[in-house]
C-alpha cells in the first residue's frame, strides 16, 4: 500500500536532504511536487491545500538545529503533518460498555462488510478472548446470511440462526436479546448495503440504530474507490453518525488517497485496515507507523508484532537450542521459509524495513519473489525424511526423482542445497567457540541491554513480551543518534534465510540473495 505515493515523495524529499541550505524558492518548488504527488494519489483537494499550507508555514519559519540540515528539517515537518492528517494517535474499537457491546457495520454493497465482520469477530475471539455473536441483517442480497454463517463456522464464532421473513430491524432486536441470554460479550450486526447511497437505505440504518443502540458504528469502505469513499463517509456520518472507519483492500491500493482523505474530511478515526482476503489479514491503523512507511522509514514495530503473532515461541526456542549445537537441516530451512510466508513473504517484510522499500522492485526483477519460497518448500517436501535430515546423501539419481516430484530441475535443487550449506555454516560459527562464540556473547550483551534477551543467541526472542512502546522509544533513540538498522533480528535463528550468493547492501541479517542486477 502507498507504493506510488512513497516513490514520489521519496524522490522529492531526497532531493532536499542532500542540500546544505534551502531557500524559500526551494521549499515552494518541493511543495508543488508534493501537492502533485498527493493529488495523483487521489487525496481530496481541500486536504492537499490544507496540508501544503501547514508545511509551508512551518518550513519557511523553522529554526534549523545546527546538527540537522535544512532539507532534513523539511522532511521532519512533512512527516509530522502526515501524522496529524492521519489522526496523531491510533484508535482501536472501543469495548468499554456494558455487555453485550453492539457493533454495527455499515457501508455500500461490495465494500467487504461481511468478510470484515468475520475478521473482526475472529480477531476479538482469538486476541481479546471475547465471546462474540454475529448477525446478518442483509435480507436483500442472495445468500448474504449464509455467507456470514459459513464465516462463523470457519472462525468458530457464533452466528444468529436465520428466521425467514424477519425484517432487518427485527433481526437486530433479536440478536441483542440472544446475545444477552447467551452470555456474549459482543454482538456484531452486518447490515445490508446498496450499490449507491439512497434514502431507504439511510432510513433503515437509522431504524436499526434506534432498535439496537450500538456502541460502535463502523463504516466499511473500499480503499480503491478513492474520492467516492470520502463522499460516502461524509454522507453516512451526517445521516447515521459513524464512530470509526475500516478500509478494505488496502493491499491493492498503491495510492492510499482514501486513507489520507477520510480521516481529515470526517474527523473520524481509521480503526482497522484490511490487507488481504484471509481472516487474519486485518491490522490496526497506526498513523505514525503509516507516515513512516509512506516516507520510506520502515515500520519495525509492526514487523515485530507480526512476528509475535505468526511465530510459534516453543518451536522457535527448540530451533534456537538446536542451532546452538550447530545443527541445521532442511526441515529447519523449510520451517524458516514457512515463517516468512506467514509474515507476508519477502515483499511484506521488506516494505516494513527502513530504507528497503525500493529494494523490492530490484528483487522482483531478479526473480526473487515469494514464488521462490513456494518452489523451495516443494523441493524439500519431495524429499524423504532421511534426505531432509542428511542432505549430503543427495546424489544425481535422488535429485532427478526430487525434481520430477516438485516440478523443478537439478539446478534449482543445487541452489537450495548451496543456500542450506551457507546457513548451516553460519549456524555452526554462531553456535561454536572462538570468534563465533565471542560474536554471540557481544550480541547477547547488546540485546540484554536493550531488553531483547533472545537476539544474541541466534534464536528468536519471545516477541510477545516486548512492549511496542519501549521498542518505539528505542527506535527513536537510534534515529536521533543517526543509526540505521543494518538488518533484521534473527527469525528463530540467524536472520532471514539467505537465498544464496552475493549479499544485499546494508542488510546485515541476510546471508545473501543471488543474482541481483549490477548497476552499469
Amino acid at each position: 500500500m502507498f507504493e506510488s505515493l512513497q516513490d514520489r515523495l521519496g524522490s522529492i524529499l531526497n532531493g532536499l536532504t542532500g542540500r546544505g541550505a534551502l531557500s524559500e524558492a526551494d521549499v515552494s518548488a518541493a511543495l508543488r511536487e508534493v501537492r502533485r504527488a498527493l493529488l495523483e494519489a487521489d487525496v481530496a483537494l481541500d486536504v492537499v491545500r490544507s496540508f501544503t499550507e501547514k508545511v509551508r508555514e512551518k518550513a519557511v519559519g523553522a529554526e534549523i538545529v545546527k546538527s540537522i540540515k535544512p532539507g532534513q528539517m523539511v522532511v521532519k515537518i512533512v512527516h509530522d503533518e502526515l501524522i496529524e492528517m492521519l489522526g496523531s494517535e491510533g484508535v482501536t474499537i472501543d469495548l468499554n460498555a456494558p455487555a453485550p457491546v453492539v457493533i454495527m457495520m455499515v457501508g455500500l454493497q461490495g465494500s467487504g462488510k461481511t468478510t470484515t465482520t468475520g475478521k473482526i469477530a475472529s480477531r476479538m475471539k482469538t486476541r481479546d478472548k471475547k465471546k462474540v455473536l454475529m448477525a446478518s441483517l442483509d435480507t436483500r442480497r442472495p445468500a448474504a446470511q449464509e455467507q456470514l454463517r459459513q464465516l462463523g463456522v470457519q472462525t468458530g464464532v457464533d452466528t444468529l440462526p436465520v428466521i425467514a421473513g424477519q425484517s432487518p430491524t427485527d433481526i437486530a432486536a433479536r440478536a441483542v436479546q440472544a446475545a444477552k441470554l447467551g452470555g456474549h460479550d459482543i454482538v456484531i450486526l452486518d447490515t445490508a448495503g446498496r450499490t449507491h447511497i439512497d434514502e431507504p437505505l439511510m432510513i433503515e440504518m437509522a431504524e436499526i440504530k434506534r432498535k439496537s443502540n450500538p456502541h460502535e458504528i463502523l463504516l466499511v469502505a473500499d480503499a480503491l474507490t478513492g474520492q467516492d469513499a470520502v463522499n460516502l463517509a461524509r454522507n453516512f456520518d451526517e445521516r447515521v453518525g459513524i464512530t470509526g472507519l475500516v478500509l478494505t483492500r488496502m493491499d491493492g491500493d498503491g495510492r492510499g488517497g482514501a486513507a489520507l482523505s477520510m480521516r481529515a474530511v470526517t474527523g473520524k478515526p481509521i480503526k482497522l485496515i484490511g490487507v488481504g482476503e484471509k481472516m487474519g489479514e486485518l491490522e490496526e491503523f497506526h498513523p505514525r507507523r503509516v507516515a513512516d512507511r509512506i516516507l520510506g522509514m520502515g515500520d519495525i514495530i509492526s514487523l515485530v508484532e507480526k512476528a509475535a503473532e505468526n511465530i510459534d515461541a516453543e518451536k522457535a526456542a527448540a530451533m534456537a537450542a538446536k542451532m546452538a549445537k550447530g545443527k541445521f537441516d532442511l526441515n529447519d530451512l523449510a520451517d524458516q521459509l514457512r515463517q516468512m510466508q506467514k509474515m507476508g513473504g519477502m515483499g511484506g517484510i521488506m516494505g516494513l524495513m527502513p530504507g528497503m522499500a525500493g529494494m523490492k522492485d530490484k528483487m522482483a526483477s531478479a526473480g526473487l519473489d515469494d514464488k521462490l519460497f513456494g518452489r523451495q518448500i516443494a523441493i524439500i517436501s519431495s524429499m524423504t525424511k532421511a534426505e531432509r535430515a542428511n542432505p549430503d546423501m543427495l546424489k544425481h539419481s535422488r535429485k532427478k526423482r526430487i525434481a520430477a516430484g516438485s516440478g523443478t530441475d537439478a539446478a534449482d535443487i543445487n541452489k537450495l542445497l548451496k543456500m542450506h550449506r551457507q546457513m548451516a555454516d553460519m549456524m555452526k560459527m554462531m553456535g561454536g567457540k572462538g570468534k563465533g562464540g565471542m560474536m554471540k556473547q557481544m550480541m547477547g550483551g547488546l540485546a540484554n541491554k536493550m531488553g531483547l534477551g533472545g537476539l544474541g543467541g541466534g534464536g528468536m526472542p519471545d516477541l510477545s513480551n516486548i512492549d511496542p512502546k519501549q521498542l518505539e522509544a528505542l527506535q527513536k533513540q537510534a534515529e536521533a543518534a543517526g543509526l540505521k538498522p543494518g538488518g533484521m533480528p534473527g527469525l528463530s535463528g540467524g536472520g532471514l534465510p539467505g537465498l544464496g550468493g552475493a549479499k544485499l547492501p546494508g542488510l546485515g541479517g541476510f546471508p545473501g540473495l543471488p543474482g541481483l542486477p549490477k548497476k552499469k
